[in-house]
């Protein structure tokens, strides 16, 4: 029996889901959430074999969740799910190791079979979004001008990101100058739009006036 969690936040999904699991012969749905910090604490509780993630949940992104089940729970594998096929998403998540990848439109019978072949330890990409991936940019930030843009991304100021980061103000002006000048931008808020869509940055979205806060 492969024990399966589900981390979706939209409920009606999320039912979908564990409806269209249960039918599925040696598939257990034995948890499911629709926050990513739950993951951790009910992974460590029901053992799962495969964990679902969505990748755009609200609180932490699915990549991230996988991230952590990987260092806590190395046996639990992940499978993340998308709406998008955003290719910077993609690369990371193929760089991450993540097991499966899979758009939310594929066929209703591709979820089982992925969760089967992911728990065969057996590595699950969507053609489309190998294609993406393989066709796209690398990110061109440092690990850390990335960390600094996506704080930004969040609404945070200056003092708010350098203190995150325990990076001096100066330090963080200059990471998000390098961050507008790597990728072209017009300015902070151009580059953290470039960034999204581009993939290198995930999580909550962030409003043009909560952004407008980092000019300073």
């Amino acid at each position: 029996m492969i024990r399966v969690l589900i981390a979706e936040d939209e409920h009606l999904i999320r039912g979908a889901l564990i409806s269209l699991l249960s039918a599925e012969k040696g598939i257990q749905v034995v948890a499911d959430t629709g926050e990513g910090h739950q993951v951790v604490a009910l992974a460590r509780e029901h053992r799962p074999d495969v964990a679902v993630l969505d990748v755009n949940l609200p609180d932490i992104n699915g990549l991230e969740v996988a991230g952590r089940l990987q260092e806590c729970l190395p046996q639990c594998r992940s499978l993340l799910l998308t709406s998008l096929d955003h290719p910077g998403t993609v690369r990371q998540a193929l760089d991450q190791g993540v097991a499966g990848y899979l758009l939310k439109d594929a066929p209703p019978g591709a979820l089982a079979t992925a969760i089967r072949r992911v728990a065969a330890a057996q590595r699950v990409i969507a053609p489309e979004l190998l294609l993406a991936a393989w066709q796209a940019r690398s990110n061109p930030l440092t690990p850390r001008e990335t960390e600094v843009l996506a704080r930004a991304s969040e609404g945070m100021d200056v003092a708010g990101v350098a203190e995150a980061t325990q990076l001096s103000h100066g330090t963080v002006r200059n990471y998000l100058s390098r961050c507008v000048m790597k990728l072209g931008a017009r300015g902070r808020l151009d580059a953290v739009r470039i960034a999204r869509e581009a993939g290198w940055l995930l999580g909550s979205s962030a409003s043009a006036s909560h952004l407008s806060d980092t000019r300073r």
